[in-house]
């Protein structure tokens, strides 16, 4: 029988989505400093929590944003940015890439992007660089000294934002688009030279009237990635 606990959780993981569309409503500096305070206690090895976070609004925000438009909106200089580690696979094969097709396809048939627009695909990328709009762009790093474990370490920690967020009725996307222009953000934020941009986290309240926030990616089923031995 589901305890009121597991289905208050289980609710809050099901319900968690990434977010492509906030409204201009402002989020309390108390309630960002609650939900990262609750993730913090992510489980680390040993407990040397690796994780930093850098949290822009405001003026701050606005100032990160219009630097990253203009370096994704001109070629010659995006050409000269590059990602600070390999995120993706550098070859992709089924079932990956079919479901990253297809949650490409669902998205752009909610925007009407027809395949082919390249215009309306790469003004819809960009939105990325404005953090979809939400009040509150979050910028996360680690320290070059960490290996693997603290990278797996640190997946619980977003992840714990995410939810945290979403249980005080807010939503977030966490986005790799961000990483490519970590030499714009480092002198930006005062990043240290010995920390890697992990990844950045749009936060805020839902626009529940855009068509983008309809989506919901599908999941396989366990019978595809779980193996029981009795």
């Amino acid at each position: 029988m589901t305890t009121p606990l597991q289905s208050a959780v289980d609710q809050v993981i099901d319900s968690r989505h990434s977010c492509r569309a906030f409204l201009p409503r402002t989020v309390p500096k108390e309630t960002i400093a609650e939900i990262l305070a609750v993730a913090s206690r992510a489980p680390s090895g040993t407990n040397i929590q690796p994780w930093k976070a850098w949290v822009l609004t405001g003026d701050a925000k606005a100032r990160v944003t219009a630097r990253l438009l203009a370096a994704f909106d001109d070629p010659e200089e995006a050409a000269t940015h590059t990602d600070p580690y390999q995120y993706y696979p550098k070859q992709w094969i089924s079932p990956y890439i079919d479901r990253r097709r297809k949650v490409g396809l669902d998205l752009y048939g909610l925007l009407g992007i027809q395949k082919g627009d390249a215009k309306r695909m790469h003004e819809q990328f960009a939105r990325n660089y404005k953090f979809f709009d939400a009040p509150v762009g979050l910028i996360f790093t680690v320290d070059r000294v960490m290996e693997q474990g603290s990278w797996l370490d640190y997946g619980m920690f977003l992840q714990n934002v995410m939810l945290a967020a979403k249980a005080r009725g807010l939503d977030t996307c966490p986005q790799a688009a961000l990483i490519q222009f970590h030499r714009i953000l480092r002198p930006e934020l005062g990043i240290p030279d010995n920390e890697t941009l992990i990844c950045g986290m749009s936060l805020g309240y839902a626009d529940p009237d855009a068509p983008e926030n309809r989506l919901r990616t599908e999941r396989a089923p366990l019978e595809e990635w779980v193996v029981f031995r009795d």
